[in-house]
């Protein structure tokens, strides 16, 4: 009996564009101190805890019916956390939408206004998965310039902006990988560039990537919102809040933002359990955010420690620090692994990541951080 060849991903009638591709993921490995995905460290308070079982409890009672199609509840409840928190206009329920992480809201984003016959632009080396869900929508992907401190050239970003008139524009404030928070100015920039050089009368969407908003040092920028109705700002519970196992994004913007990407969302995409604990969630911001503050000293620590042994070390808005400079940065990453600590390698030349951990997890990191830059010089 002849043996059956195992099936190939690229023996299958796949798009031509997804042949040949990775998909996207960092390595889950059992360390003792994990720092390469830029969780959140701290376990939700027991009496949040208590909340969510109480909350779900109630909501398996009507498993049997569809959830909230809308997540009105939800959306008022994001609505107002941003309205007091992010220093921007107030927001009703209407100018918000959610889905299963800020990876869905882009998604989304990308279904309504990207697509076949369109583009997206970012600049690089920003969030890898804009370019992949950019990919999967079939929205063509253009990698716009960054200075060499990481921050935007504007007047260089500008220009490429005006060159291939994208339909979409990303910005990630603080960046991922690298931290660095996106000044407003340049926000606007890009924004008014976009929309003098969309084609089709429309203008071009410009999505500001907030991920990590609440551990900046800067002023959020959903306070660019009114009066630019093609600006979305996304955001997530997954860091600040805590909660990455819920998997819930949100995004602020115009209403009519809000209703187009309802034209391709799921329907009842947002299952009953996920809207009743991310409510939960939200009764408990300032005690969550309480942690943030926490956290935030614990990354400016990191930076001058790492400083300190000479590393050079990326400004940081975020609950990640960028380090190197490396001459063989996946060396370091395993020379850290077998110190027990995994961090980043995002493939920046020269540079590994590392995410904020508790103070204990920082330290174990540090310590190895000195291990292997004794090794490496003996």
């Amino acid at each position: 009996m002849t043996e059956q060849r195992k099936t190939r991903i690229d023996d299958l009638p796949i798009r031509d564009e997804l042949r040949g591709k990775s998909p996207y993921g960092a390595p889950q490995i059992d360390v003792p101190v994990r720092l390469n995905t830029n969780e959140n460290p701290h376990p939700l308070p027991e009496e949040l805890v208590r909340l969510i079982a109480e909350r779900v409890a109630a909501a398996a009672r009507t498993l049997n019916r569809y959830p909230d199609r809308d997540a009105v509840a939800l959306r008022t409840g994001l609505a107002a956390y941003l309205t007091r928190t992010g220093g921007g206009p107030v927001l009703g329920a209407d100018r918000v939408w959610a889905a299963n992480g800020s990876n869905e809201i882009m998604q989304q984003l990308l279904q309504t206004f990207g697509g076949p016959g369109r583009t997206a632009i970012g600049f690089d080396p920003s969030y890898s998965m804009y370019a992949l869900l950019a990919r999967g929508t079939g929205t063509g992907w253009i990698a716009g310039p960054r200075r060499p401190d990481y921050g935007i050239d504007v007047a260089a970003a500008v220009a490429a902006v005006r060159e291939h008139a994208p339909d979409i524009v990303f910005i990630c404030s603080p960046n991922n990988p690298t931290g660095t928070a996106v000044e407003a100015e340049a926000v606007t920039a890009l924004y008014d560039a976009a929309q003098d050089a969309a084609r089709g009368g429309h203008g071009a969407l410009v999505v500001v990537d907030e991920a990590y908003a609440e551990f900046s040092h800067q002023p959020s920028l959903l306070r660019l919102l009114d009066g630019r109705p093609n600006l979305v700002v996304t955001r997530t519970m997954s860091k600040a809040f805590g909660a990455a196992g819920l998997r819930l994004g949100y995004l602020a913007a115009d209403p009519a933002v809000v209703d187009a990407v309802q034209l391709v969302r799921l329907p009842y995409h947002l299952s009953a359990v996920a809207q009743a604990t991310a409510l939960a969630a939200l009764e408990f911001a300032d005690t969550l955010l309480g942690y943030v503050e926490e956290l935030k000293a614990e990354r400016d620590r990191l930076v001058a420690e790492l400083r300190g042994m000479g590393c050079d070390v990326t400004e940081s808005d975020a609950n990640f620090v960028q380090f190197g400079v490396f001459a063989d940065p996946h060396d370091v990453w395993e020379r850290l692994l077998a110190h027990g600590v995994l961090v980043r390698d995002n493939g920046v030349p020269g540079r590994l990541r590392v995410s904020t951990g508790t103070h204990q997890e920082n330290d174990a990191f540090l310590d190895a951080v000195r291990a292997v830059r004794k090794e490496i010089s003996e």
